[in-house]
């Protein structure tokens, strides 16, 4: 069996410039960065806008298993069937992280024959994006430390900075330091903090902004910090913003790259979907639309994350509408939530299987609540029974979803042909009559409650001490119409990574609320996520390699 390395490895790619003919994008239009990766111009980007929009389709699955679910190999393979049928499809995705791609989940390029390359460039360095995040989001760190070091004349209290320094990398070591240790000449001695770069209000921004002068606006909100009156200061008044913006100038152009079969790939912008809002960034999403008669989405994580936050957050924001919903599940993956342990999963177990498809249930009703149309797809294993695979399909049909099984890692765009045309018979069929979970108008706290009652299925929340007093300050300060995003953990609907299935008789615990000015949104901090990840007892760094002809091994 050929690993995901070797499959991308192997493939033999179209020149750039060729998948982006297929889009009528010409040469002088793209930013080659080599032969198969190009950025799109923002002269072409301004020619297409006042274009007719496509129909979007949010890929979404349930919740994270070690049995795996494959999202993103579904909503390549998904695209690919588009074009086996001939149809004129773009897919647009998130760029990963190095942290996951070195710790324990691994890249984000698809998997067997349905990937997006090339592979190993998009789960390293790719076009430098996230480089561009993390050097800006430092800059407005380095710039607020040199203002209370140069006589603070905007009176920040040291003990209330709330901007956080960030790096592109699972290290918890650096969750809480102290910064200013030294001579009086080395800054101001207080305890600052790291997150990872995909959890930066800066990749929100850029993942939200509709143009650079949005980008701009956005950069100049950011809250770094609170003076000695308990009010806040921001990056514009640090006079950070156009230095930020100097930097992030090409990583607000989408990248363009191909999948195994050549269809054209849009991936640009990569917030974690736990601990920020889990989608690819609005330009590359309308982009899209206005390039393609179908456009294949994801959020990240289960729907109760990525695609609540898609939906609460990007949709509201972008004023985007989704035309129908796939989600992902697998056989494997609902009897590991029945409780079958991981070895025990190849084999037949419809008890297992019965308990555990709750998973699933609740997350088809979540969905359903947006008023949208939705397609559940099994993503197939070779271990899966007849048995099996009817029961889930006879389960959704009976809530009212469409059903269709996946073979697209195996099989490529052959194998999600099934899926594709159940999707365009949906689209043809059922009308997607999209709204919002929640107004702007109600409280923080409403929005949250909304949230954890609706799509966790709790029986109420909880907040610290710390979070209460927040929640009071922020609307005090005029934030409370933004929309909430929620950071919980993607392994459970609750805030307890340990409860499978579908919980009953929990609570939401809220710990910390701050707000991300410049992203519009407020982050509410539950359980114990946390937004810098730490390395696991055998991170896959352990496997990774390169030989003397540069020839990568160990990814996937």
């Amino acid at each position: 069996m050929k690993t995901d390395i070797q499959i991308a490895q192997e493939a033999v790619m179209e020149p750039i410039t060729k998948v982006a003919e297929s889009l009528q994008i010409k040469a002088d239009e793209l930013e080659l960065y080599g032969k198969y990766k190009a950025k799109i111009s923002d002269e072409y980007l301004a020619e297409i806008a006042s274009g007719a929009d496509g129909k979007l389709i949010l890929v979404t699955a349930i919740n994270p298993t070690p049995a795996g679910e494959g999202k993103t190999t579904t909503s390549v393979g998904l695209g690919q069937a588009f074009g086996r049928l001939g149809k004129k499809a773009v897919i647009a995705l998130r760029e990963p992280s190095l942290g996951p791609c070195f710790g324990i989940k691994g890249g984000a390029a698809g998997g067997g024959y349905a990937q997006v390359v090339p592979m190993e460039d998009l789960n390293l360095h790719f076009t430098g994006d996230f480089h561009a995040i993390t050097s800006a989001n430092n800059l407005l760190a380095a710039l607020l430390d040199n203002h209370i070091q140069q006589g603070n004349a905007l009176k920040i209290d040291p003990r209330q900075v709330v901007w956080k320094r960030c790096l592109d990398m699972n290290d918890r070591v650096l969750r809480n330091v102290v910064v200013g240790l030294g001579a009086k000449t080395d800054g101001t001695v207080r305890e600052d903090h790291f997150v990872i770069t995909v959890a930066s209000e800066i990749m929100a921004i850029l993942c939200l902004a509709s143009d650079m002068e949005d980008l701009k606006e956005r950069l100049g909100r950011i809250v770094v910090a609170y003076n000695y009156e308990g009010q806040p200061v921001t990056a514009e008044e640090l006079q950070a913003v156009g230095a930020m913006a100097a930097l992030l100038k090409d990583a607000m152009k989408p990248n363009l790259i191909q999948t195994l079969e050549h269809t054209p790939a849009l991936i640009h912008g990569g917030p974690f979907a736990n601990i920020a809002h889990g989608c690819n960034s609005v330009r590359a999403t309308k982009a899209a639309l206005k390039m393609a008669d179908y456009v294949i989405t994801e959020a990240g994580f289960g729907a109760d994350l990525g695609a609540e936050k898609f939906f609460d957050i990007k949709c509201r924001i972008a004023g985007l509408k989704p035309d129908a919903v796939v989600l992902v599940a697998t056989v494997r993956a609902l009897k590991y939530n029945g409780g079958v342990s991981k070895p025990q999963l190849g084999n037949e177990d419809l008890p297992a299987l019965k308990k555990g498809i709750v998973n699933l249930e609740k997350h088809i009703e979540n969905l359903q609540k947006y008023k949208i149309p939705v397609v559940v797809t099994l993503n197939s294993f070779i271990t899966d029974t007849e048995a099996e695979t009817a029961y889930v399909k006879q389960f959704c049909e009976e809530r009212g979803c469409e059903f269709a099984i996946s073979q697209v890692w195996e099989k490529g765009g052959e194998g999600g042909i099934l899926l594709a045309e159940k999707v365009l018979e949906t689209l043809e069929n059922k009308e997607s009559n999209f709204e919002l979970l929640y107004p702007d108008e109600i409280s923080l706290a409403e929005k949250i409650e909304t949230v954890s009652r609706e799509i966790y299925g709790a029986e109420g929340v909880t907040y610290s001490a710390q979070a209460q007093k927040q929640l009071q300050k922020l609307e005090e300060l005029g934030f409370g119409k933004l929309p909430v995003c929620m950071a919980k953990t993607q392994y459970s609907l609750s805030d307890d990574p340990a409860l499978l299935g579908r919980p009953e008789n929990f609570k939401v615990n809220v710990r910390e609320v701050y707000v991300s000015a410049g992203a519009g949104f407020i982050v509410v901090l539950t359980g114990a996520v946390m937004t810098m990840p730490g390395l696991p007892a055998q991170p896959a760094a352990f496997g990774i390699d390169v030989n003397e002809e540069g020839r990568i091994t160990g990814l996937f």
